[in-house]
């Protein structure tokens, strides 16, 4: 069965504050944890794995909030 994939462009109007969103410190730090464990050459469990690349993807778009937000 092929799947099939669709792209939407939303326009929102983003508040002033918005240029200050960022991950919580605890999150952060979590963030980076794992991210340094696998810089290490450890191995993440397939949970850690998708947890960090769920936060990266998070991180990923507050930094285009705030790019938007400016």
């Amino acid at each position: 069965m092929a799947k099939i994939s669709t792209a939407q462009t939303i326009e929102l109007e983003l508040p002033a504050e918005a240029a200050r969103f960022a991950l919580p410190e605890g999150v952060d730090r979590r963030l980076h944890a794992l991210l340094d464990r696998q810089d290490r050459g450890e191995t993440l469990t397939d949970d850690e794995r998708a947890e960090a690349e769920g936060l990266v993807e998070l991180a990923d778009l507050l930094s285009l909030v705030k790019l938007r937000a400016r």
